[in-house]
């Protein structure tokens, strides 16, 4: 590996911005440590770490800053290697999850998912399974951004409808993944809506984030509104 673990910190600081750091600060509730170091930058950094040896970087990161979990989050996505070789990698690092942040960066840079999309499938499903709440946060993440298609909904919805946990970050991810299936297959996803045993809070979430949407008429929003639950 041609950095060292304090070189890779060295770089953070000084790609750090205080107003930035303020910012993310005030947004994103249970991180330890900002720095300040905007996505880009971390990005062009885990695409380079990535290429001169993951595996290094990997062994010797810490969770010594929001940017460093960040970062190998993305090495993770990143790493050329197939699922069994990243699996390990992936499970032990949805464990260091505190935040919406990590764990949505994460579940975005998972490309592998692409690439192996039945196999990454399984272990989504056992995340579903979970008693963790970033756990069932990353499974309800990835539906959306990987598998919101006609051939994964009915299981989908099935699977995000089982979820009872009472945690903001879980029920507001499970309402974000209704509205992105529904934005994509409004007529499959109707029935749902109109009959589901989600809680009333993520009922009424998904349908306020589907109303917020500018791909929806306004005889859909009207209709959805009357769905709302009092």
């Amino acid at each position: 590996m041609s950095v060292s673990l304090e070189e890779i910190k060295q770089q953070l600081s000084a790609a750090a911005e205080e107003s930035y750091r303020q910012f993310s600060s005030k947004i994103i509730p249970g991180a330890s440590n900002i720095l300040g170091v905007r996505l880009p930058y971390l990005r062009r950094l885990a695409k380079q770490l990535a290429k001169d040896d993951w595996a290094v970087f990997l062994a010797i990161a810490d969770g010594s800053s929001h940017e460093m979990l960040l970062l190998q989050g993305l090495v993770i996505g990143l790493a050329p290697a197939d699922l069994p070789t990243m699996l390990p990698h992936i499970n032990a690092f949805i464990d260091q999850m505190t935040n919406w942040a990590v764990c949505d960066t994460f579940a975005g840079g998972l490309k592998i998912a692409r690439r192996e999309p039945q196999q990454m499938r399984a272990f989504i499903i056992s995340c579903l399974h979970s008693a963790a709440a970033y756990r069932l946060r990353f499974g309800a993440v990835m539906l959306l951004d990987y598998y919101a298609e006609q051939q994964y909904l009915a299981e989908n919805l099935a699977l995000l409808e089982q979820v009872s946990y009472d945690d903001y970050y879980v029920k507001m991810a499970i309402a974000w993944a209704i509205s992105i299936f529904f934005l994509k297959m409004p007529e499959a996803v109707w029935p749902f809506l109109i009959n589901n045993r989600l809680d009333d809070f993520t009922h009424n979430k998904a349908i306020q984030k589907i109303c917020e949407s500018r791909r929806i008429t306004p005889e859909q929003r009207r209709q959805l509104h009357q769905l709302k639950r009092r």
